[in-house]
């Protein structure tokens, strides 16, 4: 039995199909959703790390932030973009996780400041104070 032998345009095809899956898996998934960012909540008494980025202990009931996207120490005003309510934190940690499309996660006590808890995902402005 003869073995077919692919041709150029079926390797073209597969060699596409295969980079459109790959660039598909390494592009960060958009931190913002038009003008407002997406914030979550961390804390709620899962097994975490003990300490937080820049080794302070965490501590849910603090209003600190974690984000890649400012140094350590920065004060951030967190505006809930449905309601308008406000949030003062201090950035001690990293994250949230890129892949998950969020650009700021907010410890317990500060997302209950501007949201409730079960809402989970929220429209945030972020400003650098």
């Amino acid at each position: 039995m003869r073995r077919k032998t692919p041709n150029t345009y079926t390797c073209a095809k597969h060699f596409m199909i295969f980079t459109l899956v790959l660039l598909g898996i390494m592009l960060p998934v958009p931190t913002r959703a038009g003008n407002h960012n997406i914030a979550s909540w961390y804390g709620g008494g899962e097994k975490l790390n003990e300490c937080t980025a820049n080794g302070e202990i965490f501590n849910p009931t603090e209003l600190t932030c974690a984000s890649w996207d400012y140094p350590f120490g920065t004060m951030l005003k967190v505006t809930n973009t449905t309601s308008g309510r406000s949030v003062i934190v201090r950035v001690n940690d990293r994250g949230p996780n890129r892949r998950l499309g969020r650009a700021i996660d907010l410890t317990k006590a500060a997302f209950a400041e501007i949201a409730k808890l079960g809402e989970g995902l929220i429209f945030v402005e972020i400003e650098k104070i």
